[in-house]
């Protein structure tokens, strides 16, 4: 089963006077690469939540956002009121809204807290690897969602390359015979004498040069790989686009060894399809 690169998972705890909120967001990449947005206070544990999201997610641009929101009367927390007034000043460059519009969103950055308390609260933290764990839950479930969409494409793809293999096996006699009357057609207009035999081997080579048997039976045996491959338990996008490259390769050769533009325009429509397989193969994990 294919998994999308492409996800959302958020996850919201509420503590006592506290209310911690996860968000992870992921796009298509050819590696991991993650943007990690968290308060100051935890710092030190952004290492092991990369490595929590690199576990869950592998590969992709992800967006990892850990907000901590004072709910509780009590608090050893103050206002960063500087780092709050420059993020204000900042929004407003960018967006229209009044003072407390502007506020409310500039809270919600990191270090708009400054507090006296060093130490990490453990109870607390086991509460942010609760969340993290259901954030990533979500965004998993929502990849595989997409992945099924992606799935279900190729598969109408694939079967469109099938058709059109057959079309072209059932086409191969009648564009031999084709080329071939084309051949003694080219000769008999010479209005030489030639050697019926010698001829004949002629014939029989550069009939050879363009027989596409063998490019044929790879193609078949590329489009069943790809197909398996998709339906095996792990998502190997990258697997699956170098299958892509071997498949592209065979319709190249039939292409151009083809010599008949009626099989000419069945290999155009076979590439149409592989382009847009191709595309979607970005977004596979």
């Amino acid at each position: 089963m294919i998994q999308s690169m492409t996800g959302f998972g958020k996850h919201i705890v509420q503590l006592p006077s506290k209310k911690i909120t996860i968000e992870l967001k992921s796009l298509n990449s050819k590696s991991l690469d993650i943007n990690a947005r968290l308060p100051q206070i935890y710092r030190e544990k952004e290492l092991e939540l990369r490595k929590m999201i690199a576990g869950a997610l592998v590969r992709g641009k992800v967006d990892f956002n850990l907000y901590v929101e004072i709910t509780g009367e009590e608090t050893t927390s103050e206002v960063n009121q500087g780092v709050v007034r420059n993020y204000m000043d900042q929004l407003a460059n960018i967006v229209k809204g009044d003072d407390i519009k502007l506020l409310e969103m500039a809270l919600r950055m990191p270090d708009t807290l400054k507090t006296d308390k060093d130490d990490i609260d453990e109870e607390e933290y086991k509460s942010i690897i609760e969340a993290m764990n259901e954030a990533l839950s979500k965004i998993v479930g929502f990849r595989n969602e997409e992945g099924k969409v992606l799935e279900e494409d190729f598969v109408a793809r694939l079967n469109n390359l099938n058709d059109l293999l057959e079309k072209v096996n059932a086409m191969d006699p009648e564009r031999l015979g084709t080329v071939r009357e084309r051949l003694e057609k080219a000769v008999a207009d010479l209005k030489v004498e030639l050697d019926s035999n010698r001829f004949e081997q002629e014939l029989i080579y550069y009939l050879e040069k363009y027989d596409i048997t063998e490019e044929k039976v790879r193609l078949a045996n590329h489009l069943k790989y790809f197909e398996s491959t998709l339906n095996s338990d792990d998502s190997n996008g990258k697997k699956l686009g170098f299958i892509s490259q071997e498949i592209g390769r065979e319709i190249n050769t039939i292409g151009s060894k083809a010599n008949y533009a009626p099989m000419q325009q069945l290999v155009v429509q076979m590439k149409d399809e592989l382009e847009k397989i191709k595309e979607q193969m970005l977004n596979v994990l």
